[in-house]
């Protein structure tokens, strides 16, 4: 994809939210269903790694939108000189 035209259109925030929720939904139940099977200690492992998993997918995604938003905001600029 042409990064001109990627960076003129709009960040699309309800497509974001999906893509998170949906991540976020598989990792939590991936990472449930396996900690709970292992169970003690390592159980209680894979449920931090679960969370630290959860963590990274959302400010991945966070800063994703930040990404959009400044190439939008910065062709703004650049079109109007």
């Amino acid at each position: 994809m042409n990064s001109q035209s990627h960076s003129k259109t709009k960040p699309q925030l309800a497509s974001r939210i999906v893509v998170t929720w949906v991540e976020l939904t598989l990792v939590g139940l991936v990472g449930g269903i396996i900690g709970t099977s292992i169970g003690g200690p390592p159980g209680l492992i894979v449920y931090f790694i679960t969370t630290l998993a959860s963590v990274g997918i959302v400010f991945y995604n966070v800063n994703q939108l930040i990404q959009q938003w400044i190439a939008l905001s910065s062709s703004d600029g650049q079109d109007t000189s």
